[in-house]
């Protein structure tokens, strides 16, 4: 296989058959715990590297006083994530709020509730967790509809989350506290994976933003998700391997039953 680079692949021909693979980039952080990633490199003596391909940029006290609001007007916060957790705190204390121990607080997932206990003392608070969606939440919702729910979101905002919140009636403000952008890759310029491997649609978006004429050739790409699947076809890539489904619920599960194929033809 020609060893050409991220930024420079002709595209001949989309390669949409099973071929070997023995490199793969992975738009993520590298993990800091145990991890299924770590077993799979082993296992089939693989090249696994570790790229976030966006980043997170908090929104300035000056920038986010323009909305003209008082966090302590509001009396539930809904936390979709561990950058709103930690934006949301970092507001109050950059704007001298007090927030008040009666605050409820909705977390998508027990991941994120877990992580709320570095800022507030847990014992004292009303948290509500989720499983993974805010439907999972409705419950709660609906019990304290005739409150004030603050989301704090990133600049590519909580379609989803808002669209229910506007179905239930609830009294909300969707406000932005942190921003995501796409990372500087430029040091991956004359880097070849056989894979690459995105998990949102702005991942796709700081491929093309770093790379302009990136031509996919001979990388497979991997995707998780609807909604990264859609971005990657609509900038005219081939989606080789998708996740989740039936048969690979996980991006690795769909990593290996690609590798398990493509180590047996010739």
């Amino acid at each position: 296989m020609a060893n050409k680079s991220i930024a420079t692949q002709s595209n001949p021909q989309v390669i949409e058959a099973y071929t070997p693979v023995k490199s793969l980039l992975i738009s993520q952080p590298k993990p800091e715990d145990k991890s299924p990633y770590f077993e799979l490199e082993e296992k089939w003596g693989l090249k696994i590297d570790w790229r976030s391909f966006i980043v997170v940029e908090s929104v300035s006290e000056k920038e986010f006083r323009k909305n003209r609001v008082n966090l302590s007007d509001y009396t539930c916060v809904i936390l979709s994530s561990k950058g709103a957790v930690d934006n949301f705190f970092r507001l109050a204390e950059e704007t001298r709020t007090r927030i008040s121990q009666e605050v409820r607080y909705f977390c998508l997932t027990e991941t994120i509730a877990n992580y709320l206990q570095k800022f507030i003392l847990y014992r004292k608070r009303k948290v509500f967790i989720g499983k993974r969606n805010a439907e999972d939440l409705a419950h709660y919702f609906n019990k304290y509809k005739n409150e004030k729910f603050l989301l704090p979101c990133s600049n590519l905002g909580s379609t989803e989350i808002v669209s229910y919140l506007d179905k239930l009636n609830i009294n909300h403000s969707a406000l932005v506290m942190y921003k995501t952008v796409s990372a500087d890759l430029s040091d991956l310029s004359d880097v070849f994976y056989d894979v690459l491997a995105f998990f949102s649609p702005q991942g796709i978006e700081s491929l093309f933003e770093n790379f302009p004429d990136f031509k996919q050739d001979m990388t497979r790409i991997a995707v998780f998700g609807n909604a990264t699947c859609k971005a990657a076809e609509e900038r005219g890539l081939f989606v080789n391997i998708k996740a989740p489904t039936p048969e690979a619920p996980s991006m690795t599960k769909a990593l290996e039953n690609y590798i398990i194929i493509s180590s047996t033809k010739k």
